[in-house]
């Protein structure tokens, strides 16, 4: 009997870390299934190495999935890092809980992760490998904190300094090579410890195949900032004229192709197994719902995101634009994505909900946010329609970042509570609208909308507002899974090869 095509996919995500095994399927509808998953709590927020008293650490977390750079302005952040130890014991987690008989099945490992963010490592001493009593794992050694995409230690005025990008990308803080440049104004010692760098999807990929210098996909690299996505390069001659230490930038591959292979066994998977080139976990977290290329995949959680493959042979202009809604990313097989990302989604309604508790709790009055959460929803819905119009932008925009929540047309027939959140629900899919237009996606040819996120599965009030602004056939309660997306790339390659 032929052994069974099991892939292991790995999301190294900001709040936690998600492993899932995939199985091919023939005759199920989306040709795998999911033998398994598991999802554990990174809890790696760390300290600052190097970023002095402006290491803060951040009492909020937006949990922004499938993310686009420069983050909230409104929460005051400066350094923001991780401890790698910890998000590896997350793993390593994930893994012991995940059935051992199917890891032992597993001939392909696709790992995807958090984009933006740089750790550094020391070539050969980056981890140490251990039998331990369960099974054989590696521990971080001499590696630094993962600096986050979350991060705001580059302020406009130093991003201002740096050099233009030959790249249709602009360069934010957060990004690694900003990140980069600002160690070596602030912190150049620190840089000398280290002679490897990578996202950290990379490191776990160049530990996992002990690989002498770490691969990075266009996918990651595009997110790190002077990268030309056409050329498939870094931009060498700008960086190296400003001194910008270029032994650290990783090699570049396609995302998906084969990395290395496993060079110890690792839990019960076998040494010598495939692990692909690591994957940005935007990119992963729509190739795990998009079924179709003519599918727009719209996510609405704590924020929005709204991804649409573009036309074949599309090339972004090699201008960067701050101010442009609309960002493209480089997707597989040399396409783009085109990305609406929104700020401002489900944790508007929380500020609303807490809000209103807030209120009650001044008046004397104590209420649970998941009773009035469920209550005003139930209101909007018997509101179908309403005057009030209200901006929800109380994060601001990365493309307009000064720009603050309002609310105009007030009446006083307008102040019932479903009248309100009827409009909140309208504000947030109106500002996506305005970001991305249906025309625009129906230029692009897309044909359908797949809805996921726990707000919009929650909320019938988003539901309705989102079919009335994008009138395109909706396909509401899909799965977006990174770690899901990233095996599905590797089973896929993996069946390709078979039938090649």
């Amino acid at each position: 009997m032929a052994s069974r095509c099991v892939t292991l996919g790995i999301d190294l995500g900001t709040t936690s870390v998600k492993a899932a095994l995939l199985e091919a399927a023939p005759g199920h509808p989306s040709g795998f299934v999911v033998l398994a998953s598991c999802a554990r709590a990174a809890q790696a927020e760390a300290e600052s190495e190097v970023a002095g008293p402006q290491g803060l650490t951040a009492q909020a977390d937006l949990k922004l999935k499938m993310l686009l750079p420069q983050p909230p302005r409104l929460l005051g952040l400066q350094g923001r890092e991780q401890d790698v130890n910890r998000i590896i014991q997350a793993l390593n987690e994930c893994l012991t809980a995940l059935p051992q008989q199917q890891l032992q099945k597993v001939r392909a490992i696709g790992v995807s992760g958090q984009m933006h963010g740089i750790v550094f490592w020391k070539t050969g001493q980056g981890c140490d490998w251990t039998e331990g009593e369960a099974a054989p794992v590696f521990k971080p050694r001499a590696v630094s904190h993962l600096v986050t995409w979350q991060d705001a230690r580059c302020s406009s005025e130093f991003l201002a300094s740096l050099p233009r990008p030959a790249s249709h990308l602009s360069v934010a803080t957060g990004f690694g090579c900003a990140t980069i440049f600002w160690l070596l104004k602030n912190s150049p010692d620190f840089l000398k410890s280290y002679d490897a760098a990578g996202t950290i999807q990379d490191y776990v990929v160049a530990m996992l195949c002990d690989l002498p210098r770490p691969l990075m996909s266009d996918q990651n690299a595009a997110s790190w900032g002077y990268f030309n996505t056409q050329g498939q390069s870094w931009n060498l001659e700008i960086l190296k004229v400003s001194g910008f230490p270029v032994h650290l930038l990783p090699g570049i591959a396609e995302p998906g192709s084969v990395a290395g292979r496993t060079s110890h066994s690792w839990f019960e998977i076998s040494k010598g197994t495939q692990v692909g080139v690591a994957m940005g976990d935007l990119q992963a977290s729509v190739y795990s719902c998009m079924g179709q290329r003519t599918d727009a995949v719209l996510n609405i959680s704590t924020s929005v995101q709204l991804a649409a493959s573009m036309p074949s042979g599309f090339q972004p202009t090699q201008t960067p634009d701050p101010a442009a809604p609309v960002a493209y990313f480089p997707y597989f097989d040399r396409t783009y994505l085109g990305v609406a990302a929104s700020l401002n989604g489900g944790n508007v309604l929380a500020t609303f909900v807490h809000m209103l508790v807030q209120w009650m709790a001044d008046l004397g009055l104590g209420v649970e946010e998941s009773t009035v959460y469920s209550r005003m929803i139930q209101a909007a819905a018997q509101q179908r329609d309403t005057c009030l119009t209200i901006t929800p932008t109380v994060l601001g925009e990365r493309h307009l970042p000064d720009q603050l929540a309002s609310v105009t047309r007030i009446s006083s027939s307008d102040l019932s509570l479903g009248h309100v959140t009827r409009a909140l629900c309208r504000g947030i899919v109106q500002n996506l609208h305005s970001m991305l237009p249906v025309q625009q996606l129906k230029e692009w040819g897309v044909e359908r909308v797949m809805g996921s996120g726990s707000a919009l599965s929650r909320n019938e009030v988003l539901r309705q507002e989102v079919q009335s602004a994008f009138p395109l056939p909706m396909s509401f309660g899909q799965d977006v899974d990174a770690a899901v997306g990233a095996a599905l790339v590797m089973l896929q390659r993996s069946l390709h090869q078979k039938d090649s």
